[in-house]
């Protein structure tokens, strides 16, 4: 096969398409005002912590040492105490989603203290498990840290008989922090928005105003028609991605532990993945509409869902789990949390790297092939 007008051909076309890129302002304002807004939207917005959850408390038990007992959940920044004369106003709280739980101290605590038998009876709103489960953690942690403030300052050793001390420690996300773990999944539903939903419309642009026919009369192989409109919008995303590493580390300051330039390499991998899905879409459908609706929902949708952004792929049954690991979102997810958050692990690295480098293969054949000089 020729190739010696392969150079020349490529940079006309990527000159023709960098024009009509700058010349549709929509396009260009959502390739490079749309990441910054999704990534303050969704790192702001968006959070699994739990802070100043208010909490009913009912003390039947009127006593120092009880007031004593729940003193800690004052000085918690995950709690905020409301402190009610009884179970019938802490339940119309509950009921009316005023507050999240309640903590109830019995008539009969001190006599139990006393007697090494002390109960404290916690209910919790269960509409929101999730939030029931870190608020049942928060209160346990108080009331416990307060107990053992009661035991250093009355000078005695904890009971040893059965007495069992756990040491935890947390890897990689030390504080807990839940936007550690968003915010590099923010990065992956950028990317595979701006991507695929950019460039589905390129090509069914194209069908519909009858411009590629004319492309099809001149020496232009597909594939140099595929290079030149990936080119343009690989320098949008390459800014794209700037703006996501610059946010995830200055403004929500998520740790960097692995390579930086292995963080781009994977990054501009996923982008191209993502144009190439998108091209081929548009390539498929022939129409701007279609073409737009298709990439929402085989790639944004599924990135945000089965990607592993939402919950873990693990707790989803088997078939739910074969979807997910089909989808590029999937691995690329998996890489950057590692790379970000745990730091370089070569095998997973490159594991993951052949997965994106195959699928942005097979997308290209594929592109190649909707591309063909006819008309049918």
């Amino acid at each position: 096969m020729r190739t010696s007008g392969f150079i020349p051909r490529l940079i006309a076309l990527v000159r023709k398409e960098m024009r009509q890129m700058l010349r549709d302002r929509s396009n260009l304002a959502v390739g490079v005002l749309l990441p910054p807004m999704l990534i303050l939207l969704f790192g702001y917005g968006l959070s699994f912590d739990v802070r100043n959850a208010p909490v009913a408390v009912v003390l039947e038990d009127r006593s120092p040492a009880a007031r004593e007992a729940v003193g800690g959940l004052q000085g918690s920044p995950y709690l905020s105490p409301v402190w009610v004369d009884d179970m019938a106003e802490a339940e119309r709280l509950m009921r009316a989603r005023e507050v999240d739980g309640i903590l109830r101290v019995p008539m009969d605590f001190s006599r139990r203290l006393a007697d090494g038998d002390a109960r404290i009876q916690l209910l919790l709103d269960g509409v929101d498990s999730s939030t029931a489960s870190t608020i049942e953690g928060y209160v346990g942690g108080a009331v416990g840290i307060q107990a053992l403030r009661q035991v250093d300052r009355a000078g005695k050793e904890p009971p040893a008989a059965g007495h069992v001390e756990v040491v935890q420690r947390m890897w990689f996300n030390e504080a807990g922090i839940s936007t550690w773990f968003l915010v590099p999944g923010l990065i992956v539903l950028v990317l595979t928005l701006i991507g695929a939903f950019l460039t589905s419309l390129l090509i069914a642009r194209e069908w519909e105003r009858g411009t590629l026919e004319s492309l099809f009369v001149t020496p232009v192989r597909p594939m140099e028609l595929v290079l030149a409109k990936l080119a343009p919008y690989l320098c949008v995303g390459a800014i794209d991605i700037a703006m996501c590493l610059s946010a995830a580390r200055f403004l929500f300051e998520v740790p960097i532990r692995g390579s930086l330039w292995v963080i781009v390499v994977a990054s501009m991998l996923y982008l191209v993945v993502s144009l190439l899905l998108g091209l081929f879409i548009s390539g498929r459908t022939r129409n701007q509409f279609q073409a737009s609706q298709v990439a929402l929902l085989v790639s944004f949708l599924p990135a945000m869902m089965l990607s592993g952004f939402v919950f873990d792929l693990r707790n989803v049954p088997g078939v739910v789990q074969v979807i997910g690991h089909l989808l590029p979102a999937t691995h690329f997810m998996g890489l950057i949390k590692t790379l970000l958050l745990a730091g370089d692990h070569w095998p997973g690295i490159l594991r993951s790297l052949g997965v994106l480098s195959l699928y942005a293969i097979v997308l290209a054949w594929a592109t190649r092939r909707t591309l063909r000089k006819t008309l049918d």
